[in-house]
């Protein structure tokens, strides 16, 4: 397996009224996972990558951590740093955003 990890963050856009991730801010946090990895080195290990539409709309922004599967919701710009970490680096999960 190429990456340890791998990140997809939701950039979808859907028309109003429905919430949606990429307007709630989803590239700024790709960019902001990609430049937190990078920084402590891990970006030959573990990748953060937009991806289309995760159906958690209503819970977004989100994002999905694999090869866990573990998926997060109503995630901040605050929350990268603990997210990579507690979770990319730790291997423990930030469960006040895990989606159940």
């Amino acid at each position: 397996m190429k990456y340890t990890k791998h990140v997809f963050v939701c950039t979808n856009d859907k028309d109003a009224p429905k919430k949606c991730c990429g307007s709630e801010r989803g590239m700024e946090l790709v960019n902001a996972f990609k430049a937190g990895l990078k920084e402590r080195g891990l970006d030959l290990e573990i990748r953060a990558q937009r991806s289309g539409c995760l159906d958690t709309c209503a819970l977004g922004p989100s994002l999905v951590v694999y090869p866990e599967g573990v998926f997060y919701g109503k995630v901040t710009l605050d929350d990268v740093e603990e997210i990579i970490e507690k979770h990319l680096v730790g291997n423990e999960a930030v469960e006040r955003l895990v989606i159940a």
